[in-house]
């Protein structure tokens, strides 16, 4: 069967091996990026189209008569018409839960840089101030330690749970806010982790802001809609908060006038929490096993039943 991978260079961008997935084709093209104007001719006449971003529509669908599977290379499956694609006979598949450890390890990354600075200090070191300091030891921000302090999670499913085991072995009390919703906006830090729906878009907005603790410090690593960013560098200008990590904007990449970027208070990292070498493998082996269950009639990872 012929395949084509229509954004293959987020999860391999050349250190990884496409041959287990491509065994399985008789034909394989991997593009790293499209844009919604390639993705009919660059479909074409394939039966199989790997996807992470490109929206594919019913019209998409359509005028690729063809087609018969589309593989998700991530979790999320909001850019595919899953209704049409049924309507179709095109069956759907996704990567389920892949990055729980990444995600987790992460969050407590953008913690420990916001309390511990070390890529301040480690700049203020290269840049000569220790060899011209007077004294063994200096800082540049205050250091704050994790035992004794408060983390709300909201979102307390694997990766949300996983945060909470690592803060918990920091010596921080966990407060779930789907168990105890106002210990969980009242803590130290306050970490999100669930899934962005119409419901909860901008859900940290000046209103939720003002009922955390001042002094407070928000972690996203879910999804940047969650966060009405305008509202975040307010509170984050005045020091109402005392910074933020974010691995997620609402716009990605961000555009030049997102209100964020410059914000000495705000640790910002390119959505890639997810993309350590091993999860990235992990995403070609499921989609592997996805397209192989697929062709023997199973139904592993299905979405569009």
């Amino acid at each position: 069967m012929k395949a084509v991978l229509l954004d293959g260079y987020t999860i391999n961008p050349g250190d990884l091996s496409w041959d287990k997935l491509s065994s399985l084709c008789d034909e394989f093209t991997v593009y790293d990026s499209s844009y919604s104007e390639d993705l009919v001719p660059r479909i074409g006449d394939c039966e199989i189209v790997f996807t992470s971003k490109t929206q594919i529509t019913r019209q998409v669908m359509e005028q690729v008569p063809n087609l018969k599977y589309i593989g998700l290379t991530a979790t999320g499956y909001n850019n595919v018409d899953v209704a049409a694609a049924s309507d179709l006979g095109i069956a759907v598949t996704n990567i389920p839960a892949y990055a729980t450890d990444a995600v987790a390890q992460h969050t407590l990354a953008l913690m420990l840089e916001l309390t511990n600075n070390v890529g301040l200090h480690t700049e203020s070191v290269n840049s000569g101030e220790w060899t011209t300091n007077p004294f063994f030891c200096y800082w540049k921000k205050p250091i704050t330690l994790l035992a004794g302090k408060s983390i709300g999670i909201i979102g307390y499913g694997q990766i949300g749970h996983k945060v909470g085991q690592i803060a918990e072995a920091f010596g921080m009390t966990v407060n779930i806010f789907s168990r105890d919703p106002e210990a969980a906006v009242k803590s130290d830090f306050v970490s999100l982790h669930c899934p962005l729906t119409t419901e909860n878009e901008h859900m940290i907005n000046s209103e939720f802001i003002g009922r955390m603790k001042p002094g407070a410090i928000l972690i996203n690593t879910a999804r940047g809609g969650l966060v009405d960013e305008a509202a975040l560098a307010e509170a984050l200008r005045s020091g109402y908060l005392a910074g933020a990590g974010l691995d997620v904007l609402e716009t990605e990449p961000p555009k030049a006038d997102c209100p964020l970027l410059g914000l000495d208070n705000c640790v910002i990292t390119p959505h890639n929490s997810w993309a350590p070498k091993e999860m990235r493998q992990m995403v070609i082996d499921i989609l592997t096993d996805n397209l192989q269950s697929w062709l023997n009639g199973g139904t592993l990872n299905r979405r569009d039943l």
